[in-house]
């Protein structure tokens, strides 16, 4: 009796967080739904162009970190100079790459080396030199050669030199639309009641896409079996997710890869935690820490849905277990970093829920379903299980997931859609189903290692590597 008093505990744990799961889910596919209609509407006539005219429109620094990226430095560079905005400037820092990503910068815009003061707030490793280019077609490129210290180390020292209001957090090898900075400056402008601190977009997946001179001029489905998986998993968390806690203002992570924040709060808070790997959420949970305790004014982190950035993902089972072991361990040291907001009414939605989900099902879900899959082994194995009532379960979850991630597509179409054709249709479809039983199982033993790893110390402040293939090389 005490056998099975113990396993219909657990049958009552795992049954209630499978509820949760699917009650979350469909808030945030209701939430989702409106604040895109909400967006789609307010924004459908909008001449962006003529935010350029705005008299109070502020200044942005284009902050780029660059390892070892000479694959793809050229075009990015190319694609950031030829962004439709009046007062920016672009500061690539070399992050002591060991390739020659320095010299084809070099070499390409005609750059030389120069004397130029800045202001050391923000720690970060020695910087060699400075580089300006002799060609005034390139007079908003500036570039920061200094010795490895990781991307919140680079960015730091791109935010020691910058000088703008405002600044965009860009990872070198993405590409942007050519309007992405009228569309991300735009809160920053509309919001009158609150301080708008952060702004973030949609990122897409760049793989197999068509790119001359720095921009996307053919969406394609990717060809690399890992990538299509991550199209799938990019348009549910971006499409869903993120919209959902925007709509409650609730949301904890802007992208890495593309992040518009306002740079006198960011360096007074002390800019980037250069002793984690997971700087962007890190950033911004403090900075909203920092908005709570200090300012205590209503303030906001918004969310575009428009697909404004796209970014090379990682095309092979190396480079994608170490980034999601990356995100793992990120994540994870900045719950610890900030656990007294754990279920702290003092900080509102971020406390009260937006911690507590990150907790419960971004950080341990993977924990619960691992030892749920070696429970159901066990029971089953021991002759536990009613069959019945465990198909009927499992259809109804499977059923419920391939749903979402259906609607996640139909959304993504409906609203902006970039994949276009039957043949995309169909491979989705394909990818949803095989999704569930090969990559979600995949990404959960990689966070099982993150933990593992952060735990054990080990690699604990790696950032890790990823091979790029370059944008014209679209074969996988």
């Amino acid at each position: 009796m005490e056998q099975m008093g113990i396993i219909e505990y657990i049958n009552i744990f795992y049954i209630l967080f499978a509820i949760s799961l699917i009650i979350i889910y469909l808030l945030t596919g209701l939430l989702s739904i409106y604040e895109i209609k909400k967006y789609i509407d307010k924004n459908r006539y909008v001449d962006y162009k003529l935010i350029l005219n705005y008299k109070y429109l502020p200044s942005i620094s284009i902050i780029a970190p660059a390892f070892n990226e000479s694959k793809t430095i050229v075009e990015n560079i190319n694609c950031l100079l030829s962004i439709n905005y009046t007062d920016f400037e672009i500061i690539i820092v070399n992050d002591g790459s060991t390739d020659n990503s320095l010299e084809i910068i070099l070499e390409n815009f005609d750059m030389i080396k120069v004397n130029q003061a800045f202001e050391s707030n923000l720690s970060c490793e020695p910087v060699n030199a400075i580089y300006k280019s002799r060609n005034s077609a390139y007079n908003q490129l500036v570039v920061i050669d200094k010795k490895n210290g990781g991307k919140a180390d680079a960015l730091n020292a791109g935010l020691n030199l910058s000088s703008k209001e405002l600044f965009l957090a860009l990872d070198v090898d993405c590409i942007i639309e050519s309007d992405a900075i009228l569309k991300m400056v735009k809160p920053f402008l509309d919001n009158s009641k609150q301080i708008v601190i952060a702004a973030g977009g949609v990122i897409r997946v760049a793989n197999s896409c068509n790119v001359i001179d720095g921009k996307v001029t053919q969406v394609n489905f990717p060809k690399n079996i890992y990538a299509k998986f991550q199209v799938l998993e990019y348009i549910r968390a971006f499409m869903l997710s993120r919209m959902a806690w925007s709509r409650l203002n609730g949301l904890l992570i802007i992208s890495g890869a593309f992040g518009l924040f306002d740079r006198k709060r960011v360096v007074k808070i002390g800019g980037y935690d250069r002793n984690t790997v997971g700087e962007d959420l890190e950033l911004v949970v403090r900075l909203r820490k920092y908005m709570h305790d200090i300012e205590k004014k209503k303030y906001k982190v918004a969310f575009i849905p428009d697909p404004l950035c796209w970014t090379e993902v990682p095309e092979s089972f190396k480079n994608l277990s170490g980034q999601r072991n990356r995100w793992t361990r990120g994540g994870i040291d900045t719950i610890l970093k900030h656990k007294n907001m754990f279920f702290n009414p003092r900080y509102g939605t971020i406390g009260m829920l937006s911690f507590p989900y990150w907790v419960f099902f971004e950080w341990l879900a993977p924990i619960i379903e691992f030892f749920g899959l070696l429970y159901f082994i066990t029971i089953f194995a021991l002759g536990f299980v009613n069959i019945q009532v465990f198909l009927v379960m499992l259809t109804f979850l499977l059923a419920f997931s391939v749903m979402y991630s259906f609607f996640a597509i139909f959304l993504e179409s409906y609203s902006f859609n970039k994949y276009k054709g039957t043949s995309f249709v169909i491979q989705i479809s394909v990818i949803i189903i095989f999704e569930m039983i090969i990559y979600q199982p995949m990404i959960m033993i990689f966070s099982l290692f993150g933990n593992m790893d952060f735990f054990l110390k080990k690699n604990k402040k790696n950032w890790g590597k990823m091979t790029r293939k370059g944008f014209n090389n679209t074969e996988s």
